[in-house]
């Protein structure tokens, strides 16, 4: 996977089953990820899902929210676990199986399945 939309502008029409665009609250990322869901939807791609990442407080939920108006969005939270299990080179899942941000994760796998 990549940052930005060149995926998406290669990828036959009907070629995948779920576009999922990863944000962060920032107006960069948010920019980015505006472009990529309205070239998917303008190439109908299929099922999309926003996965707002590191979201830290109400205030960058509601900035990625406003961003991407009837979207499917997943909130993972920004979660200490995560930095802490990479730092020893492991997993979060392994790590920390009950932390927010991997049960957000778990739950963006249901979705997905």
């Amino acid at each position: 996977m990549e940052a930005g939309i060149g995926t998406l502008t290669r990828l036959p029409d009907g070629s995948v089953d779920v576009v999922v665009i990863v944000v962060q609250p920032t107006p960069k990322s948010l920019e980015v990820g505006s472009r990529a869901a309205a070239l998917a939807h303008e190439r109908q791609l299929g099922r999309l899902i926003v996965v707002a990442n590191r979201i830290a407080n109400d205030d960058d939920e509601a900035m990625v929210l406003a961003a991407f108006p009837g979207e499917e969005v997943v909130v993972v939270p920004d979660d200490p676990a995560v930095l802490l299990a990479d730092r020893e080179g492991r997993a979060p899942l392994d790590t920390a199986p009950d932390a927010p941000a991997v049960l957000a994760l778990l739950g963006l796998a249901d979705r997905l399945a």
